[in-house]
């Protein structure tokens, strides 16, 4: 027997378990529970330019799921195949049932339950809107009153969609980021790398001061205060990257009792000491789409900070992680061309993973290390 799907409509908030402003990361993880609901998830992305553009979910038959280019947030939730029974559907509008059972959402249905609204094709209210076409979105509201006649009001509801209310600027677009809102608060916003310093954490929060995070000085206690505790604490035991030391068995011993703190939910491990339980090594991952680690980690938005131009200089040259490899290498290193690079492959370790392009690259440069995959995204970055 199939489970009922019941979903209640919040205009310009959410739908049913799903809420705008929730990370890629943290709905594919609910999804994982949710199989008996959702038995096909199909993500969908442009694989040459993953780290910059939207991301979609497709939840066969009901829900398409759009999330923002950059923060990977839940920008726009779109509820189709209202009268489908593979599940059922209970819809609700606060404390009412508007429709149930497999029967159609008619148009006299919405008017009675949201109240009038403005002339158009479809039926739009701030944060939600009605359309009775089964064909991609039509963004434009077309002018003329409409007919009042018996057929339009038995109009049947082909899609419902949900975004957050427009802005006194104007029209939320669909590929803009998501407005900060309480479901964002404590993500990372913004993660500046400092090159053999550290990184600086911003967050969605109100009135959040940014955390300095510093190799060598912060200890697992001040990350075990400041970002809580960690989703897992994993000893080190790989120390194949020792043979490429000049000092191999120095190098081994230094790194033997060495731990990492992973954090998934910001997506950034730090590899403490066993010695002194400081921060040794950084880890950002960007959670780029197609490569061997997405979904392990939540996005971190991650830019390399240059060298100021002096003192006083409160703008430093930054790259971010939708920037190009080649342009983060001239910026990193303008006067010579990118170092040799050494092949990883992650799914060596993991036979299950079957990706047509598994394969990224390892540059080293000062202080920092870039994971590159083949279409020249930075998938991550590590400081040390």
């Amino acid at each position: 027997m199939l489970s009922t799907l019941e979903v209640d409509i919040r205009p310009g908030s959410g739908i049913g378990m799903f809420e705008l402003g929730s990370s890629l990361w943290a709905v594919l993880t609910m999804l994982r529970s949710l199989q008996h609901l959702f038995p096909q998830v199909e993500v969908k992305f442009d694989a040459e330019n993953a780290s910059t553009t939207p991301v979609i979910l497709h939840l066969r038959p009901h829900f398409d799921l759009l999330f923002s280019g950059y923060h990977q947030h839940l920008h726009t939730i779109c509820l189709r195949k209202i009268t489908d029974l593979h599940p059922p559907i209970i819809l609700r509008y606060k404390d009412s049932v508007i429709c149930s059972g497999g029967d159609p959402l008619v148009k006299v249905q919405i008017t009675r339950a949201f109240g009038p609204t403005y002339p158009g094709d479809e039926l739009r209210y701030p944060g939600v809107w009605f359309s009775f076409e089964d064909d991609a979105i039509n963004e434009s509201l077309k002018g003329g009153m409409p007919h009042t006649g018996p057929d339009q009001r038995s109009k049947e509801v082909k899609r419902i969609i949900v975004t957050q209310k427009e802005t006194q600027s104007g029209e939320h677009d669909a590929l803009d980021e998501v407005i900060p809102c309480p479901v964002m608060f404590g993500d990372i916003s913004r993660a500046i790398i400092k090159i053999h310093h550290g990184i600086v954490l911003h967050f969605f929060a109100p009135s959040s001061s940014p955390l300095h995070i510093c190799l060598g000085e912060t200890t697992a206690q001040d990350l075990n205060i400041d970002l809580g505790p960690p989703s897992r604490v994993y000893y080190k035991e790989d120390g194949r990257m020792a043979i490429h030391s000049p000092n191999p068995q120095l190098d081994e011993d230094s790194y033997s009792n060495d731990y990492f703190y992973n954090y998934f939910h910001h997506g950034i491990d730090f590899l403490i000491s066993g010695q002194t339980h400081r921060v040794r090594k950084i880890i950002l991952h960007s959670n780029v789409p197609g490569s061997p680690l997405f979904q392990h980690y939540k996005r971190c938005p991650w830019e390399l900070e240059g060298r100021p131009e002096d003192d006083e200089d409160d703008t430093p040259p930054r790259m971010r992680l939708s920037d190009k490899f080649e342009a983060i290498s001239h910026f990193l290193s303008p006067r010579d061309p990118p170092p040799q690079s050494m092949v990883l492959d992650r799914t060596d370790d993991d036979d299950t993973i079957t990706l047509p392009s598994p394969v990224s690259r390892l540059y080293g440069y000062s202080g920092v290390i870039l994971e590159v995959n083949e279409a020249s995204q930075v998938v991550t970055v590590t400081l040390f």
